[in-house]
């Protein structure tokens, strides 16, 4: 295992690592650790008693954050017609369809989210090897595949994030920024992970969730008491 720097160590000593606090609390000790030099991101780590290899247990959707994510999202949008001068008019950074295709596949990537009508998946499903390790292919379950063009961009601008179980049972999701408020981070916190115990399977039996942590990018993980 690699060393951590001294300054890690300097962080790491503020937080009790047998404890687990509460949001507020949580949300003010990662503000208090954190030591980079840049407003770093603040991401939530979830592990979940799932096994993502059954079907309904294969979580995914989006959740919109109440206080945003703190990050510009770069918004690409696959439509034609009236459908991608709606995108255009909602704010989008990039609006097209064969040409982004090929501007993808030439090895294009500077947007962050993808937003495409039904009729534009078939063209895209050529891009599936690429985008799909990259988390950026649309779909229906994170709102990113739609008729309702306006919203979806409004949203991806507005504080949207989507997740996904990991192969062992793990969520991870952006909170914020160390720059907000201890108490705009904890209320983000707590939107996320009131989602995640709306949307437990039917199936799952014991503990469903089983640790969950915050950190900001450099920083180390504070436990949150839930």
């Amino acid at each position: 295992m690699a060393k951590k720097g001294k300054k890690y160590e300097i962080a790491a000593a503020k937080v009790d690592a047998t404890k687990k606090y509460s949001l507020i609390e949580a949300a003010e000790l990662v503000k208090a650790a954190a030591f980079e030099k840049f407003d770093a991101t603040v991401e939530l780590a979830i592990c979940l008693n799932l096994d993502p290899r059954k079907a309904e247990q294969n979580l995914r959707g989006a959740i919109m954050l109440p206080n945003g994510t703190g990050k510009e999202k770069r918004v690409l949008v696959f439509a034609k017609g009236e459908k991608a001068k709606d995108a255009v008019a909602a704010g989008a950074d990039f609006v097209g369809d064969d040409d982004m295709i090929q501007k993808i596949t030439g090895g294009w990537f500077d947007f962050d989210v993808i937003i495409a009508t039904p009729d534009m998946m078939g063209a895209l499903g050529k891009l599936g090897r690429v985008l799909g390790p990259k988390g950026l292919m649309p779909n229906p379950k994170t709102g990113t595949v739609t008729q309702d063009i306006t919203k979806a961009v409004t949203e991806a601008k507005g504080g949207k994030i989507t997740y996904r179980v990991d192969k062992n049972g793990n969520i991870q999701a952006i909170v914020g920024k160390v720059s907000f408020t201890a108490e705009k981070l904890a209320e983000n916190i707590k939107t996320v992970m009131d989602t995640i115990v709306k949307i437990k399977p039917s199936t799952v039996k014991g503990i469903y969730m089983k640790n969950a942590a915050i950190s900001s990018t450099m920083g180390p993980g504070v436990k949150i008491e839930f």
